[in-house]
């Protein structure tokens, strides 16, 4: 099946649209529905490039300008007043330059003997070296600020955007919106660093144009506009194939988007089993030559395009240049103009077209770049309202008991738990009930608290609630009586420690990986290698290639790469090692053998008696056999409380024994080698 090489796209201005929502070819039809389009905040801005004209451009230069010496004022004064002194200086010295030029020609061209007329020209020829020179000297400066502030503001722009972020809710992090625009203003930040540059050459643009257009207007008002009209030509040319140019990579890179992704298939671990055993190695092949075969059809027509552009330009700047060197001479043949002035005006002339047409390019990028630093305002403001509130009433020293009192909670929109979730199904049905409906329960401190239920009950919800990482939208969580609202959050915090079964798997060393847990006090080697041996793992430590100081992130020079269960003990041991009075485990034995599940329940059996508070999140429920008080919940709602005693012996309808005999049938009826069934057994007594 040969892969279409799909259509060229018509002129730039008039294909934007249609190459961001132009048909895929056959194999990405086939493969991915239609072109890969990102749903980011940022792609909303693809079309800016396009939608300023020449004038709209000249308003916002002093806006965007204003911008951008705002965010470098705030990242090192020093260098701007350097770069801003030395493209001034260099504007400067290219007016007098040209004045100097001026009177070089002047005094040559002149009467009189040839030594006579190069003698009296001596002090004009200085005049133009020394204003190369301290030209070339401005430049450099502005070059040596502009490299010091990229950087600079980069820095600056990331460290607030990330000091934001790190402060707002969990429910913001996971609204669908604010993570859009936490995706654009990430950006935001290298595009500020790039403004510098552009804004540093839109500056020296407009210097040299407006020193280039003064000098002319002093040596003749009439060449100004001879100035503009050789330039246009080639402005007009120059923005219209920079737009043509960001209008193929528009369309090229859903096409180099979806090429990456069937690369990586055959490239990756993952997909590598499935790649040899089920021969998709050619025709994935097969694919990828298709949409590369596209690619490079539009590639063709973005030459042949340019080709066009360029040839009607040359053909009108040729027009605008007979025009203006006949109205030269014109004005020399009628005696208007010296024959120096009228040299100087064709070095004006080029050097003030070049300006205004690197000028026209540099303010269309400057403005391109601002919709994303643009973001990054946004973000700023966005990310106030939902931050985390600072301080708030102390937590009991001694604590006894922690309430649900009628809570009620909706995850934000496209947001929410896995635990909580039955894939799209469990997406849907959180759109129409909430995922904790009116639970009222207790959590006792110094006793194991066990949250059992079925996938989409809200067992982690519960958890989550009780972290502090969101806040109930009806009901209290009481903390010894007093609301968790009314705390300071971090002092809540600093009694927590978790461990799930998604924990992060930092790309640090294990040491690191362990002692994150606890990065408010200086290492404690001492209290690293109790964590890990409460957790299992100091064998596992002494193994690695460089023990504690093994980096744990393959695909590094020394990185090594860990099993499920042994970064399940390394979980373990980050939890021990906080050394938090409660601690909410949730499913911290998915990934480990039956023997090390059993160490581990025992442990946790054991931080209950030195008097912590531990929450249980598990499906097994064999292992809350040992729990102080179980909680059972089902579709979002508190179906029973108990001991495992007292929900086991409770009728047969009850919600948690019907639980318990589905599971504890699957180990009943499995025999081991030489043995009978309960089943069997029965069939054999009636024979």
């Amino acid at each position: 099946m040969k892969a279409e090489h799909g259509k060229a796209g018509t002129a730039p201005e008039a294909a934007v649209p249609e190459a961001e929502e132009a048909r895929g070819s056959e194999s990405e039809n086939l493969l991915f529905g239609g072109p890969l389009l990102y749903t980011a905040r940022w792609a909303d801005h693809n079309n800016a490039f396009f939608e300023m004209s020449l004038w709209t451009m000249a308003l916002q230069l002093p806006r965007l300008v204003a911008f951008t010496v705002r965010l470098a004022w705030s990242a090192d004064r020093r260098a701007l007043w350097t770069v801003g002194a030395g493209e001034l200086v260099r504007g400067i010295s290219q007016a007098i330059s040209l004045i100097a030029v001026n009177s070089v020609l002047a005094t040559v061209l002149a009467a009189g003997s040839i030594g006579h007329r190069v003698q009296a020209a001596i002090p004009a020829m200085i005049g133009v070296a020394v204003t190369g020179v301290v030209g070339a000297l401005a430049n450099a400066a502005s070059t040596s600020g502009t490299g010091r502030l990229e950087p600079k503001v980069e820095r600056v722009a990331t460290e607030t955007y990330l000091a934001h972020v790190a402060r707002v809710e969990l429910a913001a992090i996971e609204d669908a919106d604010f993570n859009r625009l936490m995706d654009s203003a990430q950006y935001g930040a290298g595009a500020a660093r790039r403004m510098v540059n552009i804004c540093t050459g839109v500056i020296g643009s407009l210097v040299s144009f407006v020193a280039a257009a003064g000098v002319l207007t002093v040596l003749h008002p009439v060449l100004l506009p001879l100035l503009v009209l050789m330039t246009l030509p080639r402005s007009w040319a120059s923005l219209r194939n920079a737009r043509a140019r960001y209008a193929s990579y528009l369309r090229w890179m859903q096409h180099s988007r979806a090429g990456r992704l069937l690369v990586q298939s055959l490239m990756r671990t993952g997909p590598a089993p499935e790649v040899r055993v089920h021969g998709v190695g050619p025709f994935v092949l097969h694919h990828f030559r298709g949409m590369s075969e596209t690619s490079e059809a539009e590639h063709s027509r973005l030459a042949a395009g340019r080709a066009r552009v360029r040839l009607t330009a040359s053909a009108l700047t040729g027009v605008a240049a007979a025009l203006a060197y006949a109205s030269l001479g014109a004005l020399l043949a009628t005696g208007v103009m010296s024959l120096s002035i009228a040299g100087t005006a064709v070095l004006a002339i080029r050097s003030g077209g070049q300006s205004l047409t690197t000028l026209v390019l540099q303010v269309n990028n400057l403005y391109e770049e601002a919709c994303y630093v643009q973001d990054l305002e946004r973000l700023l403001q966005e990310a106030a309202r939902h931050e985390i509130p600072a301080g708030g009433l102390p937590l009991p020293d001694e604590l006894s008991l922690i309430r649900f009192e009628d809570v009620t909670f909706h995850y934000p929109d496209d947001a929410g738990d896995a635990d909580d979730a039955d894939g799209p199904e469990g997406l849907v049905a959180k759109e129409k009930r909430p995922a904790l409906k009116d639970v009222t329960l207790d959590i006792p401190v110094g006793k194991i608290v066990a949250l059992v239920g079925e996938n989409g009950s809200g067992k982690t919800t519960v958890s989550k609630l009780l972290a502090g990482l969101y806040q109930p939208d009806e009901g209290r969580i009481l903390w010894d009586g007093t609301d968790a609202r009314d705390l300071d959050r971090s002092q809540l915090w600093s009694r927590i420690g978790m461990v799930s079964q998604d924990f992060h798997r930092w790309p640090f060393t294990c040491r690191m990986n362990i002692a994150i847990g606890r990065t408010d006090r200086p290492l404690d080697q001492q209290a690293l290698d109790a964590a890990a041996t409460y957790a299992g793992a100091g064998k596992l430590i002494a193994e690695l290639p460089r023990g504690w100081d093994t980096l744990l992130s393959k695909g590094y020079k020394g990185g090594h790469q860990l099993s499920g269960g042994q970064w399940q003990r390394l979980g373990i041991a980050r939890a021990r090692y906080r050394d938090a009075g409660i601690l909410i485990v949730d499913e911290p034995t998915s990934a480990l053998d039956a023997k090390a599940e059993l160490e581990v329940f025992d442990r946790i059996r054991k931080l209950a008696d030195s008097g912590r508070t531990v929450v249980l999140i598990t499906h097994r429920l064999a292992s809350v056999r040992h729990a102080d008080l179980i909680h059972v919940l089902e579709k979002g709602e508190l179906r029973e409380s108990g001991t495992f005693e007292e929900l086991l012996h409770k009728s047969a309808a009850g919600v948690f024994r019907e639980l318990y005999e589905m599971q504890r049938v699957q180990y009943q009826d499995a025999a081991l080698p030489g043995q009978r069934t309960a089943d069997a057994a029965e069939r054999s007594d009636a024979r």
